[in-house]
């Protein structure tokens, strides 16, 4: 399989391009700055070239377009978007989360559909589309009502219905995803789980500082996720919508009591926002399994012990 991936740079994009060579797909990526970062290992320098574009200032160059014509992708894998929800605004977004994550959606879907051999589109969305859940309505499947209360899910909610309403229009082969939350190496320091690691890696800690120790997360890694893109990307069936997560409730104070274990260190522990109880949407994963046959292989344990070592190395 060729496979294009925008994005490629991100935290998630870097796993999807390791995880499709090592399927032995063929690879190329897009991103805003157009070249791979620090941590990007020999293979993916050697194997998978990097274009420039940030798809929410302008529609790809000429020179791009060629580019891609030319490598003909089977799927298209479309990552780019501001992730981090506290960079798409509050409430309501801002125009540059409108910008990249709807109106960078528009014109990667036209893209893909003006090219010769049209490719399957893979579009990940997040869970954030759903709305708030409570302890006796926390388990959502695909048909459960959209109702995102902020702006990040505002933002991914429209473009789910862009890539809808313009594959429908293009005859473009769809699917999209919504991913919950996930995590691992390299992933940016301001989410949960990389922000405590920051704080635990060095050789002497006395204290530790996070938000709330109880929330119910669904928490997967990073490096199952990306299996399942790619199974969906073979399996999935067009229009089809998919959760991708654990399917396991997790409260964030065990987590970090397991991530205090592990790295051995024991400071006090900080809870800036205490209050009751919160919850997350747990995702009903039995559409994608009946899809894919996908199950997440990876501990808990091995997240949080990769997680670790990749920031102690690294500084």
């Amino acid at each position: 399989m060729r496979a294009l991936i925008t994005g490629i740079t991100g935290f998630a994009g870097g796993f999807l391009a390791e995880h499709l060579l090592a399927c032995g797909d063929e690879v190329l990526g897009c991103s805003r700055r157009g070249q791979w970062p620090s941590w990007a290992g020999d293979e993916l320098r050697r194997c998978v070239k990097v274009l420039s574009w940030d798809v929410g200032d302008a529609d790809a160059s000429a020179e791009m377009r060629t580019a891609i014509d030319d490598f003909s992708p089977d799927c298209v894998y479309h990552l780019a978007a501001l992730s981090v929800p506290s960079d798409c605004g509050t409430n309501e977004p801002t125009q540059r989360a409108i910008e990249v994550n709807v109106r960078g959606t528009e014109r990667v879907v036209d893209l893909a559909a003006s090219l010769p051999h049209k490719p399957r589109l893979v579009f990940i969305s997040t869970s954030h589309v759903y709305g708030r859940a409570t302890k006796e309505h926390a388990r959502y499947d695909e048909t459960m009502p959209t109702t995102p209360p902020r702006a990040y899910g505002k933002t991914k909610l429209m473009a789910e219905e862009t890539v809808r309403h313009r594959a429908a229009e293009h005859g473009l082969d769809a699917v999209i995803v919504r991913a919950f939350q996930h995590t691992g190496p390299r992933q940016e320091p301001r989410l949960m789980l990389p922000e405590w690691v920051e704080q635990i890696a060095g050789p002497s800690i006395d204290t530790v500082r996070v938000k709330h120790l109880d929330t119910w997360i669904d928490l997967t890694d990073v490096r199952d996720v990306v299996r399942a893109y790619r199974l969906l990307a073979e399996r999935g069936e067009s229009g089809g919508v998919y959760n991708v997560g654990a399917g396991v409730p997790r409260r964030t104070g065990a987590i970090l009591d397991r991530l205090l274990k592990i790295s051995g260190a024991s400071p006090a522990v900080v809870e800036l926002q205490p209050g009751p109880e919160k919850f997350d949407p747990i995702a009903d994963i039995h559409r994608l399994q009946a899809a894919t046959g996908w199950q997440p292989e990876i501990s808990l344990d091995r997240t949080l012990g990769d997680t670790l070592a990749f920031c102690r190395r690294n500084g």
